[in-house]
């Protein structure tokens, strides 16, 4: 069998040697800004020169076997992506609930060009406000965004959360936990859009559609309903001439493919689910004849450098980290919370009843190692589904739910219930007073709900009830960043880490390139360290 020797096509010359010794790669690889020349000797050993110049090869020098132009970390995605949204780097920081993805996150984001989500799901219109006043006072013009959260619960709270993106000029927003579009989130993509003197179609907001099932992404990827549309317009919420648009355009044009992650998961597998999507973009960009990019991005699983680069490698426009950030320093979280999240391995995850969709049996991934969170919210949702109300929840397992799980009378967590909805949504409890197992569901809710802001709040008597929204990726950072600057929780700031993450993963790239090549790359060069960038 023969073997393909290749040719060079020119010559390598610098005042530096090529490298061509383990120690040597090493060194040169991470120099992804200077061209890389990969090099032979006269035995056949291949090297990297890095740097230099090339010249013809009858002039002296290296023979140059393949020539690789400079690596920056804000090439890795898909340039449009940062021309769009006026960025310099392809990454976004999620949008955590409760505003554990704070006004200090998005500003932090902001700083170094990148792209920050306010986490607004599960606050008060009033507490919203508040933050976007933050935001806005702080931000400049640099690009921000900010959650817009399903609730089928509470359809009267979309919409307010919409009128008010849409009042404060809230230019971005990440839709998340929709299964099907809604008239709110209809309404927000396509407020503004308007036809450009040579015919385009300018959009003021854009989506950021977060999915993880083919079939919702297909919704979103479409443009909207008609019957939708002419509502829309009929309401007044959207005018004639935006409804006439919307049916030209997909709802969203930038997607967040979410693997398994924290938090809503269906705990898909990003090599397997990302590809379908960009499958399903191309086939439904020519079916609708769309002129206008559509960006993908991948999130979920998103804690080193290789686990980056593998999302850039199979396509990604953009990259989204969120369970790495619950743990940095602007994180919303408590210290308490954020030193467990330290500590957690790739196993400490479990899968518990969500608070927002617990009727529908939804779940939410969450930390394990610490709190008893999963297991009790466990038993409530196996209550939930035996019993027709909470009058049927007697003797010693009314007392054990009281003691280990609710630790108050139900009454009293019923009385805090009922105050909260009257405020809220009344419609809340009249519906429980008709339906004792809505009632039963409200009650064990309240639980749910408490349990991330006794988190937030770091509540010390409520340690061990603690949820913490937490996918695998956080225990890939943890062994990533052991022995490092990154390791300290007190350390973790969300710049450092996303810096650190993108240089690694150009690194990653480097390295594969150079090895694709036929160059016998060292396997310490797929393991970046952390250090301090900027």
């Amino acid at each position: 069998m023969s073997t393909y020797r290749p040719q060079p096509t020119g010559a390598w010359r610098s005042t530096e040697q090529p490298a061509f010794t383990q120690r040597d790669l090493l060194a040169v690889i991470p120099r992804v800004r200077e061209p890389a020349y990969v090099v032979m000797d006269g035995s056949g050993r291949m090297g990297v020169g890095a740097g230099g110049e090339l010249g013809a090869l009858d002039a002296g020098g290296w023979p140059v076997l393949a020539t690789l132009p400079a690596l920056y970390p804000e090439w890795l995605g898909d340039r449009s992506f940062q021309e769009v949204h006026s960025l310099r780097f392809p990454y976004v920081a999620g949008a955590m609930a409760n505003g554990i993805a704070t006004a200090e996150l998005v500003l932090a984001m902001a700083r170094q060009g990148m792209l920050g989500f306010f986490g607004a799901a599960g606050l008060s219109p009033d507490r919203v406000t508040k933050e976007l006043d933050t935001i806005q006072a702080n931000i400049g013009d640099a690009s921000w965004g900010s959650n817009l959260i399903h609730s089928p619960n509470e359809p009267d709270l979309e919409q307010d959360i919409v009128d008010l993106y849409l009042a404060r000029g809230v230019r971005r927003v990440s839709a998340s936990a929709y299964m099907a579009l809604t008239p709110m989130v209809v309404q927000y993509a396509f407020t503004g859009a308007k036809q450009q003197p040579d015919g385009r179609i300018a959009r003021r907001n854009f989506l950021f559609a977060k999915i993880s099932r083919p079939e919702v992404a297909r919704r979103f990827m479409s443009p909207p309903p008609a019957e939708m549309l002419d509502a829309l317009v009929a309401a007044g919420r959207l005018t004639a001439e935006e409804g006439r648009l919307a049916r030209r355009l997909p709802v969203a044009e930038d997607y967040i493919v979410e693997a398994d992650s924290g938090g809503h998961t269906d705990n898909q597998t990003l090599t397997a689910l990302f590809p379908i999507i960009l499958r399903l973009r191309d086939e439904l960009s020519e079916a609708n004849g769309y002129t206008r990019p559509i960006r993908v991005g991948a999130a979920g699983g998103l804690g080193t450098p290789a686990a980056a680069a593998a999302a850039f490698s199979l396509g990604a426009a953009f990259v989204l980290t969120g369970s790495v950030n619950q743990a940095a320093v602007e994180s919303g979280l408590s210290e308490t919370g954020r030193v467990m999240l330290s500590k957690a391995g790739l196993a400490d995850v479990a899968m518990a009843p969500a608070a927002d969709m617990f009727e529908l049996g939804v779940k939410v991934q969450v930390l394990k190692r610490g709190t008893m969170f999963g297991v009790r919210a466990a038993r409530l949702y196996e209550l939930y589904s035996s019993r027709a109300g909470l009058h049927e929840i007697v003797g010693d397992e009314r007392a054990r739910l009281e003691r280990e799980i609710l630790q108050a009378p139900v009454e009293e967590v019923w009385r805090q219930t009922e105050d909260f909805f009257s405020r809220r949504d009344p419609k809340e409890n009249a519906r429980a007073h008709r339906d004792p197992k809505h009632k039963m569901a409200l009650v064990f809710r309240w639980y749910l709900g408490q349990s991330s802001r006794w988190a937030i709040a770091g509540v010390p008597e409520r340690r061990m009830d603690y949820q913490i929204w937490c996918g695998p990726a956080m225990g890939s950072f943890n062994d990533w960043t052991r022995g490092s600057f990154l390791e300290a929780p007190e350390a973790r700031g969300a710049e450092q880490i996303a810096l650190n993450l993108l240089e690694g993963a150009a690194v990653i790239t480097r390295a594969q390139q150079l090895r694709s090549y036929g160059v016998p790359v060292p396997a310490a060069a797929f393991r970046f360290k952390p250090r301090p960038l900027g």
